[in-house]
């Protein structure tokens, strides 16, 4: 008898009347919001304007949500186009079933879109976004929970897995639960891009390579001990492919980025420091007030020496006017000392 594990829950699914309220999804809309406001708050702070981050998110959230289930339907085929199913169970996307290295390629197709529509460069974009969409997949994985599938090997380690159901080829028991791990990981990502952005001032897409790299290690060993069913290559799975040939290629770009393109860009929205968020604007806000200050300071000198002229110019002339009177008294004196 397991004293310790993690329970599963009865249902993925309740009903609010007629209408589904599924687990599944609400994980991924609460991921969904959470990148959004992040990298609201880092594009934002980099000289972009506020919103910029949701606009092109319009573009690049429907294309995941469809790359990533293109990417799961074409690897796993079988479980929607071979005798006995049914291939319309291939867009119930609720049921789960969504590949990252889809989502991600598909998106940024629509994130460039979104971009070039606004005239915004894609990499300072996607810096931005990328500690928020390694947060939106820790979210996301805990919809795997809810429908009780993608689990490691069996175990009986204090934290395993209790896995009820038996449909779809389930056997109930206690398992590795890799959707905690990888939302953990996930975690640990999003925390090392925000530090290392802040203290190498990454730009030019090197912080969302960072989050694809990081996240591709995780991503490797986690991979491995899942034991659902998967195409294997060589005697292995193949999403552990996938992530070596992706961790190579974010490593390369950022090695060949930083000798091409060293630093961070300087505007990464433009027109936005003209603007700005308006007259609510700190920054300019402080500028003008400086600004402000300096000229009444300048002025108020200016008038100070004015007034210290005139004064000056004043005391000289009484001066003058009182020298002026001791000669005539001498002058006087001298007259009336020769009628003498």
């Amino acid at each position: 008898m397991e004293l310790a594990y993690i329970p599963s829950p009865a249902r993925g699914v309740l009903y609010l009347g007629p209408i589904p309220l599924r687990g599944y999804a609400f994980c991924i809309i609460i991921g969904v919001f959470v990148a959004v406001w992040l990298g609201n708050k880092r594009w934002v702070a980099r000289g972009g304007r506020p919103g910029t981050v949701a606009d092109i998110a319009v573009w690049a959230v429907p294309f995941g949500l469809v790359g990533g289930r293109l990417y799961h339907v074409i690897t796993d085929y079988e479980l929607y186009f071979s005798e006995g199913r049914d291939w319309v169970d291939a867009f119930k996307i609720w049921e789960g079933g969504l590949g990252i290295w889809g989502a991600i390629a598909l998106g940024a197709v629509g994130a460039w879109i979104g971009c070039r529509r606004r005239g915004i460069p894609l990499p300072a974009w996607a810096d931005a976004v990328a500690p928020g969409i390694a947060f939106a997949q820790a979210f996301g994985r805990w919809g795997n929970w809810f429908n009780q599938e993608l689990y490691g090997r069996e175990t009986h380690v204090p934290w395993a897995l209790h896995i009820t159901s038996s449909t779809d080829g389930r056997v109930p028991g206690y398992y590795h639960p890799t959707f905690l791990y990888e939302s953990l990981w996930c975690v640990g990502v999003g925390f090392l891009v925000i530090w290392a952005d802040r203290r190498f001032k990454l730009g030019h897409g090197r912080a969302f390579a960072l989050y694809v790299a990081a996240y591709c290690v995780g991503r490797a060993w986690i991979e491995y001990m899942r034991v659902d069913d998967a195409h294997h290559i060589l005697g292995v799975r193949l999403n552990d492919w996938t992530a070596i040939a992706v961790f190579l290629l974010a490593v390369l770009y950022i090695v060949l980025s930083s000798r091409w393109r060293p630093g961070r860009e300087e505007i990464v929205e433009p027109g936005a420091s003209d603007t700005g968020t308006g007259a609510d604007d700190p920054v300019d806000l402080g500028k003008d007030e400086d600004k402000a200050t300096t000229d009444k300071a300048t002025a108020t000198d200016t008038s100070t020496t004015t007034d210290k002229s005139t004064d000056r110019g004043k005391n000289e002339d009484e001066n003058e006017g009182e020298d002026a009177e001791p000669s005539e008294k001498t002058e006087s004196a001298a007259e009336s000392a020769k009628k003498v």
